[in-house]
């Protein structure tokens, strides 16, 4: 799953299917057109949501159903996120990656269940962590018996409601985690808070930080993609439209064959 660079991709919730179908039509067209493996990502539950009345998505089970859809339809492999221990067992027999949210990096009862699938686990780095402290939250999950991990880096809070991105982080993950490292180019645009109390962004700096992550040498993208962001019901704030996504994957086809020959390096 971790062996070649890949894009981890799709909406931040699950909707309906039409849509969720939308996306991963694309991005199949797209992984053919770049020969570059895409992983479909898509929440069934937003546990994290920063206002109560906020939409959560599907739930559970309608969710790994939809999912399921999208595989059966497309034949992406599925990545998503579980926020709680009891999760893990049904998710583990659906998708391809199980995913620890950023804000549960530390929760151990959730990364043991993680690697009790025996799943590909892609564990989001804290915002508030230095890139060798998740080498004990891999080596928790490695220990429960997932079969890859990766490292998602998604930027560092910068005060308040503010996150940077250090270039560094990629190359200092690999050394410290012995995983590949994953640059989560939409998150980490996001401003915590920023829209009367729930999350803004500036996703005009998605394309800019992902040339630049690529170019580091990450190991493969996270990146939120929706037809019409300002409707999503989630993160539509920092979310890459998806009529911008083709350029942008052609721009990171044409680093990643710079680095095959040694033009650029990390």
């Amino acid at each position: 799953m971790f062996s070649r660079f890949t894009l981890f991709a799709g909406p931040c919730l699950l909707e309906d299917d039409a849509l969720n179908l939308e996306v991963a039509r694309a991005l199949a067209a797209w992984s053919d057109e770049f020969d570059l493996p895409v992983v479909f990502k898509a929440s069934f539950d937003k546990a994290n949501r920063s206002k109560g009345s906020s939409p959560r998505g599907p739930g559970l089970s309608r969710g790994l159903e939809a999912l399921e859809r999208v595989k059966g339809e497309t034949g992406l492999p599925l990545l998503t996120d579980i926020h709680e221990p009891g999760q893990a067992d049904a998710v583990g027999r659906v998708v391809d990656v199980v995913q620890i949210p950023a804000f549960l990096c530390r929760q151990t009862d959730l990364l043991r269940a993680a690697g009790e699938t025996g799943r590909a686990v892609n564990i989001k780095k804290g915002q508030w962590m230095a890139p060798e402290e998740m080498a004990v939250a891999v080596e928790k999950v490695r220990r429960a018996g997932a079969s890859q991990v990766a490292v998602t880096e998604r930027g560092t809070f910068f005060g308040y409601g503010n996150l940077v991105v250090d270039m560094r982080s990629f190359a200092r993950i690999r050394a410290a985690c012995a995983t590949p490292a994953v640059f989560d180019g939409t998150h980490s645009v996001q401003r915590p808070g920023a829209a009367d109390g729930s999350g803004g962004g500036d996703p005009e700096h998605i394309p800019a930080l992902v040339r630049a992550a690529v170019a580091a040498g990450c190991d493969g993208l996270f990146l939120e993609t929706h037809p019409d962001p300002e409707s999503a019901p989630s993160d539509g704030s920092n979310m890459l439209p998806l009529n911008k996504m083709h350029n942008l994957l052609h721009d990171v086809h044409e680093f990643l064959l710079l680095r095959a020959r040694g033009s650029v390096t990390a």
